[in-house]
C-alpha cells in the first residue's frame, strides 16, 4: 500500500489503535514522543507557576505573598523541575522520539519496548520528586549543595530519589538513539547525508550516557550520607563539601549541552527551509556538535572559581571554557551564512529560530564574561548568573522547542495553526523574556545576590520590571496553548509537506502512518537544491528494496 493510499484510507498513528490502553502500552515511537510531550509540558506548567510566584514575591523588597521558608521551597522546586524534568528531556524525548526514526527512514527505534520503559522511568522519577511537595518539601536549591542538603529537615531524599530515577531514563533514551542511528539508517543515508537534527541528537546521546551516571552516583552518595551518616561531603563527619561540587558540576555542565545541542539541531533544520537555501557549512555544524560535547566534559571547574581551587586550575578552566565559543561560533556563522542571500519566509518556526539566535547569542556572550576569572569573582552568585543561565538554557532551549513544535506540528497532528496568532504569541514571549531577564544582568552587576528572599530597596525598580516581564511570558505561553489546542480541534487540514522541506520525515503523509513508510526508502540524491522559481529537488527517492 502506498503512502497516498494509506492516507486516503485515513489510517495513521493516531487512530491505528484506539483506547487509553493502546496509548499506555504503545511501542510506537511517535505516540511515545507525544506522551513525553504531554508530560514535559505538564511539568513545565508546574515549574512555570513556581516561577511566577517567585517573581511575584520579589515585586517588593520585603515579604509580598510568602515567607522566606516557603520561598526557598518554591525556588528549589522551580529549579529542580525545570532543569531535570523539563529542559534536559524537552527536545530529545519529544521531538527526538517522534522524528528520529522517520528522519532515518526507519519504522521505529532500535528497542521500542525499552523506549516505552524509559518513558515510565521518567514519569516515576517526576512523581517521586513532586510527591515531596505534599510533605515537608525541600529547600536546598536545585543544586542540592552540601552540607546544607545533608542537614536540612526537608524531604530531600524523596527529591534526590526522583532525580536519580529520572537519570536512568536519559541513559536508556541515549543508548536507544545511538543504536538506532548506527543500525537503522535507510540504504543510501550515509553519515554525510544525515539531517543535522540527527547529528545533534547523536552528540547529545553520547553526553547522556557518559555524564548521567556521575550524577546518579553523586545523588546516591548524598542519600547514603543523610541516612547512614557516612562522612563523604559533610565536613562535620570528615567529608568534603567541595567534592560534591566537583561531582555535581562534572555532570551538570555537560547537562547544559544536553539541553542546548538538540536546540542547535532544531534550528539547523528550520533555518534552511525558511531561507530557501541549503545549509551553509554542513560538515562544520555536524562536527562542531561533537567538539562541544568533548569540551563540555573538561570545563566544569569554571563553576567553582571561588571554591578555593588553585590559581593554575582556575586559569586552566577559564582558558578551556573560552574554547567552547569556537564551535558554537561556527554554528552561528553557518546559520547566518545560510540566511544570507536567501528568500526568507517569516513563518512562526523561523520567527522562533530568530528568537533563539537573539537569546542564545546574548547568553553566550555573557558566558564569556563569567568565564573570565577576574570578572567571575565579582559576578558569581549574583543575578548576572541567573540572567546568563536563563538566556542560554531557558531562552535557547525553549525557543528552539517552540520552533520545532511549530515546524513539525502539521506533521504530528495533520492540522494547521493560525500564523497570525503564532506571531502574536512569539512577540509576547520574546519581549517578555528580555523584559524579565535583561534587568537581572544589571542587578547582578550592581551586586544583588541570587536566591535571596528579600533585597535592598535600591533594587526595587529593576525587580518590578523583571516581574512584569514574567507576566508577558505567561501570557505568551497561555496564548500559544490556546491557538494550538484550537488547531487540534478545528484547524485546517495540513498537507503532507506544507513547508516544502526535504528530509525523509516530510515525505510521509500528515499525520504519519503507523509504520512511517510502506517500503524502506532509498536515499538517492544529494546534495539538494532550491531552484530560483521556488521549486525543490528532493534528496530522497522512495523505492522497494531489491528482492
Amino acid at each position: 500500500m502506498s503512502n497516498a493510499t494509506t492516507a486516503a484510507h485515513g489510517d495513521n498513528y493516531l487512530n491505528h489503535e484506539k483506547g487509553l490502553w493502546s496509548w499506555l502500552s504503545t511501542v510506537d515511537h511517535k505516540r511515545i514522543g507525544l506522551m513525553y510531550m504531554a508530560t514535559v509540558l505538564t511539568y513545565f506548567l508546574i515549574g512555570g507557576i513556581f516561577a511566577l510566584l517567585i517573581r511575584l514575591e520579589l515585586l517588593h523588597p520585603t515579604q509580598t505573598i510568602m515567607d522566606a521558608n516557603t520561598y526557598n521551597r518554591m525556588f528549589t522546586y522551580h529549579g529542580a523541575i525545570m532543569v531535570f524534568l523539563v529542559v534536559v528531556p524537552a527536545i530529545p524525548t519529544t521531538l527526538g522520539n517522534f522524528l528520529l526514526p522517520m528522519m532515518l527512514g526507519a519504522k521505529d527505534v532500535a528497542f521500542p519496548k525499552l523506549n516505552l520503559a524509559s518513558y515510565y522511568v521518567y514519569l516515576a522519577g517526576g512523581l517521586f520528586a513532586t510527591a515531596s511537595l505534599f510533605l515537608r518539601g525541600a529547600d536546598t536549591g536545585w543544586t542540592f549543595y552540601t552540607p546544607y542538603s545533608i542537614r536540612t529537615s526537608g524531604t530531600v531524599i524523596l527529591v534526590l530519589t526522583g532525580a536519580f530515577i529520572a537519570g536512568f531514563s536519559s541513559i536508556l533514551t541515549g543508548l536507544n538513539f545511538i543504536i538506532t542511528i548506527h543500525k537503522l539508517r535507510a540504504p543510501g543515508l550515509t553519515w554525510s547525508r544525515l539531517p543535522l537534527f540527527v547529528w545533534a541528537t547523536y552528540a547529545t546521546s553520547i553526553i547522556q550516557i557518559l555524564a548521567t551516571p556521575v550524577l546518579a552516583i553523586t545523588l546516591a552518595l548524598l542519600v547514603m550520607e543523610r541516612v547512614l551518616r557516612i562522612g563523604i561531603f559533610d565536613p562535620a563527619i570528615g567529608g568534603d563539601p567541595v567534592l560534591f561540587q566537583h561531582f555535581f558540576w562534572f555532570y551538570s555542565h555537560p547537562a547544559v549541552y544536553i539541553m542546548i545541542l538538540p536546540a542547535f539541531g532544531v534550528v539547523s533544520e528550520v533555518i534552511p527551509v525558511f531561507s530557501r537555501k541549503p545549509i551553509f557549512g554542513y560538515k562544520a555544524i555536524a562536527y562542531s556538535s561533537f567538539a562541544i560535547a568533548l569540551i563540555a566534559f573538561i570545563v566544569w571547574g569554571h563553576h567553582m572559581f571561588v571554591s578555593g581551587e588553585s590559581e593554575f586550575a582556575a586559569f586552566l578552566f577559564s582558558l578551556i571554557t573560552m574554547f567552547v565559543a569556537v564551535p558554537t561560533g561556527v554554528k552561528v556563522f553557518s546559520w547566518v551564512g545560510t540566511m544570507y542571500g536567501g528568500s526568507i519566509r517569516f513563518n512562526a518556526p523561523m520567527l522562533y529560530a530568530f528568537g533563539f539566535l537573539e537569546l542564545f547569542t546574548v547568553g553566550g556572550l555573557t558566558g564569556v564574561f563569567l568565564a573570565t576569572l577576574a570578572v567571575n569573582v565579582h559576578l558569581t552568585e549574583t543575578y548576572f548568573v541567573v540572567a546568563h543561565f536563563h538566556y542560554v538554557m531557558v531562552g535557547g532551549t525553549l525557543m528552539a522547542l517552540l520552533a520545532g513544535m511549530h515546524f513539525w506540528f502539521p506533521k504530528m497532528f495533520g492540522k494547521m495553526y493560525s500564523e497570525s496568532c503564532a506571531r502574536v504569541a512569539w512577540f509576547l514571549i520574546l519581549v517578555g523574556f528580555n523584559v524579565t531577564f535583561f534587568p537581572q544582568f544589571i542587578l547582578g552587576a550592581q551586586g544583588m545576590p541570587r536566591r535571596y528572599w528579600s533585597y535592598l530597596p535600591e533594587f526595587t525598580l529593576l525587580n518590578q520590571i523583571s516581574t512584569v516581564g514574567s507576566w508577558l511570558i505567561a501570557a505568551g505561553f497561555l496564548f500559544t496553548a490556546f491557538y494550538l489546542i484550537k488547531a487540534l480541534i478545528s484547524g485546517e487540514k495540513a498537507p503532507s509537506n506544507p513547508w516544502n522541506a526535504l528530509t525523509l520525515d516530510w515525505q510521509t503523509p500528515s499525520p504519519p502512518p503507523h509504520d512511517n513508510f510502506p517500503v524502506t526508502p532509498i536515499v538517492t540524491d544529494w546534495p539538494y537544491e532550491y531552484r530560483p522559481d521556488g521549486a525543490i529537488v528532493p534528496i530522497q527517492g522512495a523505492a522497494p528494496l531489491p528482492a
